[in-house]
């Protein structure tokens, strides 16, 4: 080990800075294990999964060194795509042989700990054979369910890219030296393939909340207070079961025009929710563009309720844990919240309403509700919301986990 200030290695193709938009889990970390005096490197792709785009400029090499906030950041030059087709593993495998030949490259602090973490378990792969190259622990990330998730989107499981998937994720469990999973049940799903419960350790996604501390004042692009705006802010994909909404703003849209509903954000079923929307003549509902994890806050804050949908998958009996639903708990305002999870942090901390998924009618009928609310109940809805990350969800919190589990590691 290298004295007092250990080194950590973190592979992760999809982290961020919070400049960018997307989650910011594995840079919130980063941050605050660096005021705790540890070394931090994160292994990321510049290519941005939602912009579509190069967040980095290159010139001769594949990869870029950056400093942000004493986090160490290598953007890997990876294969560009713009949809879930063969591109979208071409830049995986990309991400995980380059950050693989970067690594080596690079004159760096030998690693005391390597973080492999899923989206995607070639990034998991690349993590693993470094750890075997300079002899640290490997500890492998489970985010997502791969690959439960595909088949729960309707991939078949004899699909050969399951099937190597399924391979995959047993390897990489079983040569594991620890797994940290996000959701609070997915110890069931790791134990069902041999995985005794001992090597797996919950640390779930959280709030960095300073970027949460507003005041009305603060706030300059206010809406027009004779309105009542429900926000949803985060990807615009299937899973995120965004007919739903359009549903609800037809049914309120005649009594309650006074009612606005507002997407932040960006993803494959955009363009054709603007198209539903403008076929059905809602002018409730409004579009904005994905915007920085930095300037999401401003736009929730400023919102009077915050909305958000999850499709009836099976997979989500092992749990969610979600970094839009915990900036949505940090702005203290309530939520109306529409899934079948097993764990519920809206209905845990008191901060809003639940209803079950794929409901328009009990949907439309929960917004009425909060709208009729006297203003009283609502902010005390949202204060619950913030206590409650704060007690249990802060970034400080979280760490204070995951450096437990790093020193019992070491």
């Amino acid at each position: 080990m290298s004295g007092d200030r250990r080194t950590i290695w973190i592979f992760n193709h999809y982290a961020i800075t919070p400049d960018l938009p997307g989650g910011t889990r594995h840079f919130d970390f980063g941050k605050e294990l660096v005021k705790r005096g540890y070394k931090v490197t994160i292994f990321a792709s510049s290519f941005h999964h939602n912009l579509h785009k190069e967040t980095r400029e290159y010139t001769k090499s594949n990869y870029v060194v950056e400093d942000y906030n004493g986090v160490r950041f290598i953007w890997i030059k990876t294969f560009p795509y713009s949809s879930n087709d063969w591109r979208r593993v071409i830049n995986m495998l990309s991400y995980s042989v380059g950050a693989y030949e970067v690594a080596g490259k690079l004159d760096l602090e030998k690693p005391d700990i390597i973080i492999g973490s899923s989206v995607h378990l070639f990034a998991v792969f690349t993590a693993y054979l470094l750890s075997k190259k300079y002899k640290a622990p490997f500890v492998m990330e489970v985010r997502d369910l791969w690959p439960q998730t595909l088949i729960d989107m309707g991939m078949s499981k004899v699909h050969p890219f399951v099937v190597l998937l399924g391979i995959l994720e047993r390897f990489l469990y079983k040569r594991a030296n620890r797994i940290i999973t996000l959701l609070p049940k997915a110890h069931e799903y790791i134990e069902k393939l041999n995985i005794p419960k001992d090597k797996i350790v919950w640390i779930p996604n959280g709030v960095d909340l300073e970027r949460f501390n507003f005041s009305d004042d603060s706030i300059s692009a206010k809406h027009d207070k004779s309105s009542f705006l429900i926000t949803y802010a985060g990807s615009i994909g299937k899973a995120n079961n965004l007919d739903i909404l359009v549903e609800v703003a037809d049914i309120l849209k005649k009594n309650y025009p006074e009612i606005k509903f507002r997407l932040v954000g960006d993803g494959p079923e955009k363009e054709r929710l603007i198209r539903l929307v403008k076929e059905r003549s809602l002018n409730n509902v409004e579009f904005k563009g994905t915007v920085s994890k930095d300037e999401v806050a401003k736009i929730l804050y400023e919102s009077d309720a915050l909305i958000l949908f999850l499709r009836n998958y099976s997979i989500y009996k092992y749990g969610i844990s979600l970094n839009k639903l915990f900036d949505y708990l940090s702005t203290g305002k309530p939520i109306i919240f529409s899934s079948n999870a097993v764990n519920n942090p809206v209905e845990e901390a008191k901060a809003g309403i639940t209803v079950p998924p794929d409901c328009p009618k009990k949907l439309a009928e929960a917004v009425i509700m909060l709208y009729e609310m006297p203003e009283e109940k609502r902010a005390e809805m949202g204060k619950n919301g913030r206590n409650y990350v704060e007690k249990y969800y802060s970034i400080p919190v979280l760490v204070d986990m995951l450096e437990s589990f790093i020193k019992g590691l070491l």
